[in-house]
Protein backbone atom coordinates (compact mmCIF):
# COMPACT_ATOMS: atom_id res chain seq x y z
CA UNK A 1 0.00 0.00 0.00
CA UNK A 2 1.21 3.42 -0.64
CA UNK A 3 4.92 1.78 -0.95
CA UNK A 4 8.21 3.22 0.23
CA UNK A 5 11.41 1.67 -1.54
CA UNK A 6 12.86 -0.86 0.55
CA UNK A 7 15.85 -2.89 -0.76
CA UNK A 8 17.44 -6.37 0.60
CA UNK A 9 18.27 -9.55 -0.82
CA UNK A 10 16.22 -12.30 -0.84
CA UNK A 11 18.40 -15.11 0.35
CA UNK A 12 16.41 -18.15 -1.04
CA UNK A 13 13.80 -18.51 -4.02
CA UNK A 14 12.23 -21.30 -5.18
CA UNK A 15 9.96 -22.70 -7.28
CA UNK A 16 7.00 -25.41 -6.55
CA UNK A 17 4.21 -26.61 -8.59
CA UNK A 18 1.10 -28.86 -7.23
CA UNK A 19 -0.89 -30.68 -9.80
CA UNK A 20 -4.26 -32.23 -10.22
CA UNK A 21 -6.15 -34.13 -12.68
CA UNK A 22 -8.41 -31.21 -13.22
CA UNK A 23 -7.43 -28.65 -16.70
CA UNK A 24 -6.46 -25.58 -15.53
CA UNK A 25 -5.52 -22.48 -17.14
CA UNK A 26 -1.82 -22.13 -18.19
CA UNK A 27 0.20 -20.45 -15.35
CA UNK A 28 2.79 -17.97 -16.90
CA UNK A 29 6.46 -18.57 -15.26
CA UNK A 30 9.53 -16.46 -15.49
CA UNK A 31 12.39 -17.17 -18.02
CA UNK A 32 14.61 -17.28 -15.26
CA UNK A 33 12.85 -19.83 -12.48
CA UNK A 34 15.48 -22.37 -11.45
CA UNK A 35 13.58 -25.05 -8.95
CA UNK A 36 15.16 -25.05 -5.79
CA UNK A 37 14.35 -25.90 -2.38
CA UNK A 38 13.54 -24.82 1.20
CA UNK A 39 13.20 -26.49 4.35
CA UNK A 40 9.50 -26.05 5.03
CA UNK A 41 10.41 -26.00 8.58
CA UNK A 42 11.08 -22.31 8.37
CA UNK A 43 7.59 -21.00 7.90
CA UNK A 44 4.59 -21.70 10.25
CA UNK A 45 2.27 -24.36 9.21
CA UNK A 46 -1.25 -22.61 8.46
CA UNK A 47 -3.44 -22.91 11.51
CA UNK A 48 -6.82 -23.59 10.23
CA UNK A 49 -8.58 -24.44 6.85
CA UNK A 50 -12.09 -24.70 5.48
CA UNK A 51 -11.31 -27.92 4.01
CA UNK A 52 -10.39 -29.62 7.20
CA UNK A 53 -13.79 -29.29 8.96
CA UNK A 54 -16.96 -30.45 8.30
CA UNK A 55 -18.13 -26.87 8.74
CA UNK A 56 -16.83 -23.41 7.66
CA UNK A 57 -16.15 -21.26 10.29
CA UNK A 58 -17.48 -17.79 10.69
CA UNK A 59 -17.03 -15.26 8.22
CA UNK A 60 -13.07 -13.39 8.75
CA UNK A 61 -12.16 -16.44 11.22
CA UNK A 62 -9.84 -18.03 8.86
CA UNK A 63 -8.49 -14.72 7.86
CA UNK A 64 -7.70 -13.67 11.58
CA UNK A 65 -5.77 -17.21 11.45
CA UNK A 66 -3.48 -16.61 8.59
CA UNK A 67 -3.44 -13.14 9.37
CA UNK A 68 -1.96 -14.11 12.74
CA UNK A 69 0.18 -16.58 11.09
CA UNK A 70 1.94 -14.20 8.69
CA UNK A 71 1.95 -10.67 10.99
CA UNK A 72 2.90 -12.53 14.58
CA UNK A 73 4.33 -15.77 13.89
CA UNK A 74 6.68 -14.51 10.98
CA UNK A 75 6.64 -10.72 11.39
CA UNK A 76 7.89 -7.69 9.21
CA UNK A 77 8.28 -9.19 5.79
CA UNK A 78 10.54 -6.88 3.89
CA UNK A 79 10.63 -7.75 0.39
CA UNK A 80 14.74 -9.69 -0.27
CA UNK A 81 14.49 -10.62 3.66
CA UNK A 82 14.31 -14.67 4.98
CA UNK A 83 10.74 -13.52 6.41
CA UNK A 84 9.55 -12.61 2.67
CA UNK A 85 10.98 -16.28 2.12
CA UNK A 86 9.15 -18.10 5.05
CA UNK A 87 5.81 -16.28 3.72
CA UNK A 88 6.06 -17.64 0.22
CA UNK A 89 6.56 -21.09 1.97
CA UNK A 90 3.73 -20.53 4.04
CA UNK A 91 1.50 -19.21 1.17
CA UNK A 92 2.23 -22.46 -0.86
CA UNK A 93 1.51 -24.48 1.91
CA UNK A 94 -2.33 -23.12 2.43
CA UNK A 95 -2.58 -23.64 -1.68
CA UNK A 96 -1.20 -27.45 -1.25
CA UNK A 97 -3.87 -28.01 1.45
CA UNK A 98 -6.48 -26.40 -0.39
CA UNK A 99 -5.20 -28.46 -3.43
CA UNK A 100 -4.97 -25.48 -5.83
CA UNK A 101 -3.10 -26.01 -8.49
CA UNK A 102 0.02 -23.24 -7.55
CA UNK A 103 3.21 -21.89 -8.22
CA UNK A 104 6.23 -19.48 -7.42
CA UNK A 105 6.84 -16.68 -10.37
CA UNK A 106 10.71 -15.32 -9.09
CA UNK A 107 11.78 -11.86 -10.40
CA UNK A 108 14.57 -10.09 -9.88
CA UNK A 109 14.86 -6.16 -9.74
CA UNK A 110 17.07 -3.84 -9.43
CA UNK A 111 15.99 -0.93 -6.80
CA UNK A 112 17.92 2.23 -5.82
CA UNK A 113 21.23 0.05 -6.91
CA UNK A 114 20.83 -3.17 -4.86
CA UNK A 115 19.56 -6.60 -6.16
CA UNK A 116 16.54 -8.09 -4.88
CA UNK A 117 14.85 -11.62 -5.55
CA UNK A 118 11.42 -11.82 -4.67
CA UNK A 119 8.68 -14.00 -5.75
CA UNK A 120 4.81 -14.22 -6.96
CA UNK A 121 2.76 -17.09 -5.82
CA UNK A 122 -0.25 -18.08 -7.97
CA UNK A 123 -3.03 -20.70 -7.75
CA UNK A 124 -6.09 -21.10 -9.80
CA UNK A 125 -9.36 -21.94 -9.73
CA UNK A 126 -11.09 -23.03 -12.82
CA UNK A 127 -14.65 -21.37 -13.56
CA UNK A 128 -17.27 -22.45 -15.84
CA UNK A 129 -15.78 -19.74 -18.21
CA UNK A 130 -11.67 -19.86 -19.42
CA UNK A 131 -12.08 -16.07 -18.86
CA UNK A 132 -10.21 -14.83 -15.62
CA UNK A 133 -10.63 -12.57 -12.71
CA UNK A 134 -7.38 -11.62 -10.71
CA UNK A 135 -7.61 -11.41 -7.63
CA UNK A 136 -4.27 -10.32 -5.39
CA UNK A 137 -2.83 -9.21 -2.83
CA UNK A 138 0.68 -8.07 -1.87
CA UNK A 139 2.56 -10.34 1.17
CA UNK A 140 5.95 -8.13 1.59
CA UNK A 141 5.89 -5.64 4.16
CA UNK A 142 7.93 -2.33 5.50
CA UNK A 143 10.18 -3.05 8.05
CA UNK A 144 9.04 -1.18 11.10
CA UNK A 145 5.60 -3.14 12.43
CA UNK A 146 4.79 -6.37 11.66
CA UNK A 147 2.89 -5.59 8.45
CA UNK A 148 -0.77 -6.80 9.91
CA UNK A 149 -2.92 -4.44 8.62
CA UNK A 150 -0.50 -3.73 5.74
CA UNK A 151 -0.79 -6.52 4.22
CA UNK A 152 -1.81 -9.45 5.90
CA UNK A 153 -5.21 -8.51 6.30
CA UNK A 154 -5.68 -8.37 2.54
CA UNK A 155 -3.74 -12.01 2.36
CA UNK A 156 -5.70 -13.16 4.97
CA UNK A 157 -9.17 -12.24 3.34
CA UNK A 158 -7.55 -14.10 -0.36
CA UNK A 159 -6.92 -17.09 1.48
CA UNK A 160 -10.35 -17.75 3.03
CA UNK A 161 -12.25 -17.01 -0.18
CA UNK A 162 -10.22 -19.17 -1.71
CA UNK A 163 -10.97 -21.75 0.97
CA UNK A 164 -14.76 -20.92 0.94
CA UNK A 165 -15.03 -21.35 -2.79
CA UNK A 166 -13.22 -24.35 -3.72
CA UNK A 167 -16.04 -26.50 -4.26
CA UNK A 168 -18.20 -24.02 -5.61
CA UNK A 169 -18.93 -23.29 -9.17
CA UNK A 170 -17.65 -19.76 -10.56
CA UNK A 171 -18.98 -18.08 -13.67
CA UNK A 172 -15.24 -17.08 -14.16
CA UNK A 173 -11.95 -19.02 -13.84
CA UNK A 174 -9.92 -17.35 -10.91
CA UNK A 175 -6.84 -16.50 -10.12
CA UNK A 176 -5.40 -15.87 -6.97
CA UNK A 177 -1.45 -13.91 -6.57
CA UNK A 178 0.37 -13.16 -4.04
CA UNK A 179 2.63 -10.68 -4.69
CA UNK A 180 6.53 -9.82 -3.51
CA UNK A 181 7.88 -6.50 -3.45
CA UNK A 182 5.10 -4.54 -3.74
CA UNK A 183 6.59 -2.27 -1.02
CA UNK A 184 9.65 -1.72 -2.96
CA UNK A 185 7.44 -0.37 -5.93
CA UNK A 186 5.00 -2.41 -7.10
CA UNK A 187 7.58 -4.73 -7.90
CA UNK A 188 5.79 -8.13 -8.08
CA UNK A 189 2.39 -6.93 -10.02
CA UNK A 190 4.84 -5.00 -12.62
CA UNK A 191 6.38 -8.03 -12.77
CA UNK A 192 3.23 -10.37 -12.93
CA UNK A 193 2.03 -8.13 -16.00
CA UNK A 194 5.10 -7.94 -18.21
CA UNK A 195 4.74 -11.67 -18.58
CA UNK A 196 1.21 -11.43 -19.84
CA UNK A 197 0.89 -12.15 -23.35
CA UNK A 198 -1.56 -10.32 -25.24
CA UNK A 199 -4.07 -13.01 -25.32
CA UNK A 200 -4.41 -13.24 -21.56
CA UNK A 201 -4.47 -9.70 -20.67
CA UNK A 202 -7.76 -9.97 -23.21
CA UNK A 203 -8.68 -13.05 -21.15
CA UNK A 204 -9.10 -10.81 -18.10
CA UNK A 205 -12.13 -9.04 -17.59
CA UNK A 206 -10.83 -7.49 -13.79
CA UNK A 207 -8.29 -7.75 -11.40
CA UNK A 208 -9.77 -6.87 -7.74
CA UNK A 209 -6.81 -5.73 -5.21
CA UNK A 210 -7.24 -6.39 -1.33
CA UNK A 211 -4.59 -3.99 0.16
CA UNK A 212 -4.51 -3.03 3.73
CA UNK A 213 -8.16 -3.78 4.71
CA UNK A 214 -8.32 -3.39 8.74
CA UNK A 215 -7.38 -0.40 10.74
CA UNK A 216 -8.98 2.25 8.54
CA UNK A 217 -12.29 4.24 9.87
CA UNK A 218 -14.16 3.61 6.57
CA UNK A 219 -14.36 0.12 4.18
CA UNK A 220 -14.18 1.42 0.48
CA UNK A 221 -14.29 0.08 -2.91
CA UNK A 222 -12.95 1.51 -5.57
CA UNK A 223 -12.60 0.72 -9.39
CA UNK A 224 -12.60 2.61 -12.41
CA UNK A 225 -14.83 5.51 -13.74
CA UNK A 226 -17.40 5.03 -16.28
CA UNK A 227 -18.46 1.42 -17.37
CA UNK A 228 -15.25 -0.02 -16.73
CA UNK A 229 -16.20 -0.01 -12.93
CA UNK A 230 -19.22 -2.34 -13.11
CA UNK A 231 -17.47 -4.32 -10.56
CA UNK A 232 -17.18 -1.55 -7.79
CA UNK A 233 -20.95 -0.88 -8.56
CA UNK A 234 -22.32 -4.43 -8.59
CA UNK A 235 -20.83 -4.66 -4.85
CA UNK A 236 -21.97 -1.94 -3.66
CA UNK A 237 -25.20 -3.10 -4.68
CA UNK A 238 -24.82 -5.96 -3.30
CA UNK A 239 -23.50 -4.46 0.18
CA UNK A 240 -26.41 -1.85 0.48
CA UNK A 241 -29.69 -4.84 -0.43
CA UNK A 242 -27.27 -6.74 2.51
CA UNK A 243 -26.92 -4.01 4.48
CA UNK A 244 -23.08 -4.12 4.71
CA UNK A 245 -21.05 -1.13 5.14
CA UNK A 246 -19.06 -0.75 1.96
CA UNK A 247 -19.07 2.24 0.40
CA UNK A 248 -16.77 4.76 -2.37
CA UNK A 249 -15.00 7.54 -1.62
CA UNK A 250 -16.69 10.40 -2.78
CA UNK A 251 -14.40 12.77 -4.86
CA UNK A 252 -13.87 15.33 -2.69
CA UNK A 253 -10.39 15.91 -3.65
CA UNK A 254 -10.53 16.99 -7.22
CA UNK A 255 -7.22 14.56 -8.17
CA UNK A 256 -9.32 11.62 -7.39
CA UNK A 257 -12.82 11.22 -8.55
CA UNK A 258 -15.62 9.70 -6.86
CA UNK A 259 -15.30 6.04 -6.87
CA UNK A 260 -12.00 5.85 -7.95
CA UNK A 261 -8.44 5.75 -6.32
CA UNK A 262 -5.20 6.64 -6.87
CA UNK A 263 -1.98 4.44 -8.45
CA UNK A 264 -0.03 3.63 -5.38
CA UNK A 265 -0.97 -0.39 -5.10
CA UNK A 266 -1.04 -3.81 -7.21
CA UNK A 267 -3.94 -2.79 -9.15
CA UNK A 268 -2.11 0.10 -10.94
CA UNK A 269 -0.01 -2.41 -13.75
CA UNK A 270 -2.83 -3.67 -14.82
CA UNK A 271 -4.98 -0.55 -15.09
CA UNK A 272 -2.01 0.68 -16.89
CA UNK A 273 -2.16 -2.28 -19.63
CA UNK A 274 -6.19 -1.63 -20.06
CA UNK A 275 -7.40 -4.65 -17.40
CA UNK A 276 -10.15 -3.17 -15.00
CA UNK A 277 -9.57 -3.25 -11.48
CA UNK A 278 -11.59 -2.96 -8.12
CA UNK A 279 -9.72 -2.24 -5.20
CA UNK A 280 -11.12 -2.68 -1.59
CA UNK A 281 -9.21 -0.71 1.72
CA UNK A 282 -10.06 0.61 4.97
CA UNK A 283 -8.89 4.40 5.16
CA UNK A 284 -10.79 7.65 5.82
CA UNK A 285 -10.65 10.20 2.81
CA UNK A 286 -12.57 12.92 4.96
CA UNK A 287 -9.16 13.45 7.10
CA UNK A 288 -6.26 14.78 6.53
CA UNK A 289 -5.56 16.18 2.56
CA UNK A 290 -8.93 13.74 1.60
CA UNK A 291 -6.34 11.36 -0.35
CA UNK A 292 -6.91 8.33 1.39
CA UNK A 293 -3.66 8.31 3.33
CA UNK A 294 -4.86 9.32 7.19
CA UNK A 295 -6.61 5.91 7.92
CA UNK A 296 -8.07 7.37 11.14
CA UNK A 297 -8.25 10.15 13.68
CA UNK A 298 -4.93 11.81 13.83
CA UNK A 299 -4.70 10.85 17.88
CA UNK A 300 -4.07 7.31 16.78
CA UNK A 301 -1.13 5.81 14.99
CA UNK A 302 1.31 7.70 13.75
CA UNK A 303 -0.49 11.10 12.81
CA UNK A 304 -3.54 9.27 11.68
CA UNK A 305 -1.82 6.36 9.96
CA UNK A 306 -0.98 2.88 10.55
CA UNK A 307 0.28 1.26 7.67
CA UNK A 308 4.46 1.91 7.39
CA UNK A 309 4.37 2.67 11.39
CA UNK A 310 5.26 0.67 14.46
CA UNK A 311 1.50 0.53 15.04
CA UNK A 312 0.61 -1.80 12.30
CA UNK A 313 0.56 -5.03 14.78
CA UNK A 314 -2.93 -6.47 15.76
CA UNK A 315 -1.83 -5.95 19.15
CA UNK A 316 -2.32 -2.18 18.40
CA UNK A 317 -4.82 -2.43 16.19
CA UNK A 318 -7.61 -4.19 18.58
CA UNK A 319 -6.57 -2.43 21.57
CA UNK A 320 -7.33 1.16 19.72
CA UNK A 321 -10.43 -0.16 17.60
CA UNK A 322 -12.27 -2.99 19.58
CA UNK A 323 -13.93 -5.54 17.18
CA UNK A 324 -12.34 -3.98 13.97
CA UNK A 325 -10.48 -5.95 12.66
CA UNK A 326 -13.02 -8.95 12.98
CA UNK A 327 -15.60 -6.97 11.71
CA UNK A 328 -13.40 -5.64 8.05
CA UNK A 329 -12.49 -9.35 7.54
CA UNK A 330 -16.33 -10.66 7.64
CA UNK A 331 -17.31 -7.70 5.25
CA UNK A 332 -14.52 -8.23 2.72
CA UNK A 333 -14.81 -11.54 2.88
CA UNK A 334 -18.64 -11.89 2.44
CA UNK A 335 -18.61 -9.11 -0.51
CA UNK A 336 -15.74 -10.50 -2.24
CA UNK A 337 -17.21 -14.03 -2.36
CA UNK A 338 -19.77 -12.82 -3.91
CA UNK A 339 -18.22 -11.22 -6.80
CA UNK A 340 -16.60 -14.68 -7.14
CA UNK A 341 -19.71 -16.77 -7.22
CA UNK A 342 -22.62 -14.38 -8.66
CA UNK A 343 -20.89 -11.35 -10.43
CA UNK A 344 -21.39 -12.20 -13.91
CA UNK A 345 -21.10 -9.27 -17.65
CA UNK A 346 -23.90 -8.70 -18.91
Amino acid sequence: MKQFVLTGILLTVFLVSCTTTTASPTIPSSPTARNTSIPVTNSPEPEITAASRLELPDYGDLALAHMKSISDRIGSRPAGTDAEAQTVQYLVKVFEKLRYPSQVQPFTVNVDGNTIQSANVIAIKQGLSSQEIIVGAHYDSVKVGQGADDNASGVGVLLEVADRIKDKETPYSIRFILFGAEEAGLQGSKYYVSQMTQEQGQNTIAMINLDSLTAGDIAYIYGDPGAKGVIRNWALDYAAKNKLPLQTQPGENPKYPAGTTGDWSDHAPFKDVGIPYTYLESTNWTLGDKDGYTQVDPQYGKDGEIWHTQYDTLDYIDATFPGRVQQRLELYVKVLEAVLTEFKLE
